[in-house]
Formats: structure tokens, sequence, C-alpha cells
């Protein structure tokens, strides 16, 4: 893989750092009136999880990540396990639940995501931004109950919880956008 500077440093750009694979998820550029430029830079290690924020000197070098992404299809889950599909070549993949980070809440059979692999481990999956799902159970609205913006708890079909307006109910379907897990509007 290439080397990257710190001049080149952007949000969601993939190092090497301490020989694990790390995001970028802030990077701010400072200049001191004295001394030499820096880079303070948040990281998201890849394989943990953990953030840690750095301070590096403008112009240092790190190795690019070698992170590949496929779309893969999901199947079925173990409990333990969640198997994932490759449409083009059919091999399947099992991902342990840790490794899911939540993404889990939104998966139905089907669903198409976005796996990236470090080498051959597969370190993070990502679902559709958007998923149009079935509510399963929620209590009925109580009039009176009225002023501005009032939500009420729903489960829906995947069994995740969501907050929804009062006028949807039980057997509608709402689009859920999965990065927040918030009511976008109801599904047509």
């Amino acid at each position: 893989m290439g080397m990257v500077s710190t001049n080149e440093f952007r949000k969601r750009m993939k190092i090497m750092f301490d020989a694990q694979p790390c995001m970028i998820v802030e990077n701010e550029f400072v200049k001191p009136g004295k001394g030499q430029a820096f880079n303070r830079v948040k990281l998201k290690n890849l394989i943990t999880g953990r953030q840690l924020e750095k301070t590096f000197k403008s112009g240092d070098t790190f190795e690019e990540a070698d992170i590949t992404n496929t779309t893969m299809q999901f199947l079925y889950t173990d409990g333990v396990n969640y198997t994932f599909m490759d449409t083009k070549s059919y091999e399947q993949v099992e991902i342990p639940k840790d490794a899911m980070e939540g993404a889990e809440r939104w998966l139905l059979e089907n669903t198409e995501c976005d796996i990236s692999f470090w080498g051959d481990k597969p370190i993070s999956v990502t679902p559709p931004v958007f998923m149009d799902l079935l509510i399963t159970y929620t209590e009925p609205a109580v009039k009176g109950d009225t002023s501005n913006n009032v939500t009420k708890a729903a489960t829906v079909q995947t069994g995740a919880e969501v907050q929804i307006p009062l006028f949807i109910s039980t057997g509608d379907k709402v689009k859920i956008d999965t990065r927040t897990g918030e009511y976008v509007e109801r599904a047509k």
C-alpha cells in the first residue's frame, strides 16, 4: 500500500497505526504562532472500535490500510454468528455478533450490506442507510397527548426499538435511518 502524509489526511481515510487499521474520525491542522505545525487527529481502531486522540508533526507519513469493501447479502444468523454471501462468487462468510457493532438490529434476510475486510478478516458491516420495516408492536395513541413532536416506542420486525409519531400503528411500514435509528417517514 502507499504512504500518506499528514498533509493528505481527511475524514474516513484509513491508515495503519501501531500495526492496526484505523480510520480518521476528525483531523485538525494546527499552525501555532511559534514552532512546528501539527495535526490533532481522532482515530478509531477498526479492530477494537476504540477511539484515541493523537498529535502528529506536520509531514509525518503513515501506511494506508489495506481495506477492501464488498457488497454481500445477509442470509441467516444462529444467534452467535451472522452469515453473509457474496452475490457474485456465492462465497459465504460468518461474522461474529461482536463485530456487527449494532448493524444486526436492522438486518432482514436478503438485505445487501457493505462489508469491510482487512486482509481476510471482516471488520465492519454497514447496512443500507434506509430500511423499510414493519411495526410489529406499539401502544395505541392516547387522546389528548398531542403536543409538539410527541413520539412513542415501537418494535420493528427485526426486533429493534424505535421512536415513532403517534399516528403510526401496529402493521404499518416505516422508513428508518439505520445510521441514527430514527424514524424518517411512513413507507409507501
